[in-house]
């Protein structure tokens, strides 16, 4: 069972790949279950993020998010059963799980074909094959299946693609973790889909993903982030708000007509 505070009882151990990462003197290296059972257990019964894929033995470019995150994004959702949720990052498909768990019919979208595949396997082991998991580009979305009560993105982004609005009912919510382009803490943006196709909406708690693979940005973006925030008075994140439409999207501090940058 889930044993994490506002989650439902859904086993993480099902979802988590037999070999993970860990940091050891500064890389990243494998821990197996198989060789480490008890380290393997601990670490993901733990309210942690676990590395899941590793490039280079030093950036990770999937993970498990930390259930208390998990948990605080899906609070923002403000879910009722059989609503309809695009999910943008399946994953290890514990995140789907638990939305399923909720009540939710799930369609989720996941860049690397390999990573879609344990995440079908897991949900049928689970007893949740009804999860659509498609392997393809998040940003795209998954017009096929639209339109959704709820988008979900699991991987930073600093621009909305157009198409989660698009293909989110009037009404419904898009809720995005932000790079850090404004703010150093990368909040997390909770935006209402308005019925003129636009979507507006106000950042929350600081939440930390690894970015949408095409939207990585360099370093120094975060150093160049926090000197503006700096002089622009250390402004608690949810003074901002973000508006996009199909025109684009801009990021304003305390009002639309304040626009950042």
């Amino acid at each position: 069972m889930s044993g994490f505070p506002g989650l439902p009882d859904v086993d993480r151990q099902l979802f988590v790949p037999e070999t993970v990462w860990v940091i050891e003197d500064g890389r990243f290296v494998e821990l197996s279950r198989a060789h480490a059972p008890d380290e393997w257990e601990r670490l993901v019964t733990s309210d942690g993020a676990i590395a899941t894929q590793v490039k280079d033995g030093m950036w990770p470019v999937s993970s498990s998010s930390a259930p208390s995150v998990m948990a605080q994004m899906i609070e923002s959702l403000q879910l009722e059963p059989g609503m309809r949720v695009l999910e943008i990052g399946t994953g290890t498909g514990y995140n789907a799980a638990c939305l399923t768990a909720l009540g939710a019919e799930v369609v989720s979208v996941e860049i690397d074909h390999e990573v879609a595949e344990h995440a079908r396997r897991a949900l049928r082991v689970a007893g949740q094959p009804s999860v659509t998991v498609i392997a393809g580009d998040g940003e795209v979305g998954a017009p096929q299946y639209a339109p959704f009560d709820r988008v979900l993105a699991t991987a930073a982004a600093h621009t909305v693609p157009y198409a989660w609005v698009e293909q989110t009912r009037a009404g419904g919510l898009v809720v995005v973790p932000w790079a850090a382009t404004f703010h150093p803490a990368g909040p997390l943006a909770v935006l209402v889909v308005r019925e003129d196709g636009s979507a507006e909406g106000r950042f929350t708690a600081p939440v930390r993903f690894m970015p949408l693979r095409g939207q990585r940005l360099p370093q120094t973006v975060l150093h160049e982030t926090e000197e503006r925030w700096t002089a622009a008075g250390e402004p608690e994140a949810c003074r901002y708000g973000v508006t996009v439409s199909a025109e684009g999207q801009r990021v304003w501090l305390d009002s639309p007509d304040s626009p950042v940058g």
